[in-house]
């Protein structure tokens, strides 16, 4: 009948993948979810580390738009184009027997004595990628030895340490027992940037993704001295 044609004709619910329910990205398209609280939204975080393939369930349809980089923008498949979302600071998080625990600040120049431990970093994947340029640039010690346990044990890990750190966003959602006393320390001088993109449709992409890219666009940029890997896609201006 007519409801049906009715809702024929209207737009489909808005998937996106975000890296993790914790992740920035899923924590900037909550805020947006939260101006907009009329749009259909379907929130999915596909179990892809290679950010190639997850462009090509973009290419193919499968997802609207995915928070995601391919650090060869070249290399992004027909159809398919690559913007700026935004920029995540890195915070350094430790435990309060950390030597720089009580810092306010530090700098990643103060960081290179110390073991920075990134479990999860996984081959092809972008964020291994800015690990490695991160490493080259300021002579970082960061590794991601072991099996990767989840947060839990990486947490409960640097409660009981006064040697090991890690880097998390500054954006990214993290609890903890009120025992573990965990430190976020935000990293400066400068700001240490992991430039989060938005892949989608170059063509017909879903009506719905307009208003998200409006909400990234209007997020404060980073300010002072900043350090962003080479592959980082330019900010519209």
């Amino acid at each position: 009948g007519v409801d049906r044609a009715i809702a024929a004709l209207r737009p489909r619910a808005l998937r996106i993948d975000v890296l993790g329910l914790r992740s920035a990205q899923a924590v900037v398209l909550h805020e947006y979810w939260r101006s907009n609280p009329g749009i259909e939204l379907d929130v999915t975080s596909l179990r892809l580390n290679d950010p190639h393939e997850v462009a090509a369930q973009v290419a193919a349809g499968k997802v609207d738009a995915s928070f995601r980089s391919v650090t060869d923008p070249a290399a992004l498949p027909p159809g398919v184009r690559m913007i700026h979302a935004f920029d995540s600071p890195a915070e350094l998080l430790v435990g309060p027997r950390h030597p720089l625990a009580s810092a306010g600040t530090v700098t990643p120049a103060q960081l290179r004595e110390f073991r920075i431990w990134v479990p999860g970093i996984a081959p092809r994947s972008e964020w291994a990628v800015f690990y490695d340029e991160l490493v080259t640039a300021f002579d970082l010690r960061v590794d991601a030895a072991g099996p990767h346990f989840g947060d839990e044990v990486l947490l409960d890990t640097l409660a009981e340490s006064a040697e090991v750190a890690t880097l998390v966003g500054s954006r990214d959602r993290y609890t903890w027992p009120a025992g573990h006393d965990l430190r976020r320390i935000p990293v400066v001088e400068p700001t240490i940037a992991y430039p989060i993109s938005l892949m989608l449709p170059s063509a017909s992409p879903h009506p719905r993704l307009r208003g998200v890219v409006e909400h990234l666009a209007g997020l404060p940029p980073l300010t002072g001295r900043v350090w962003r890997p080479s592959w980082a896609v330019p900010a519209a201006s």
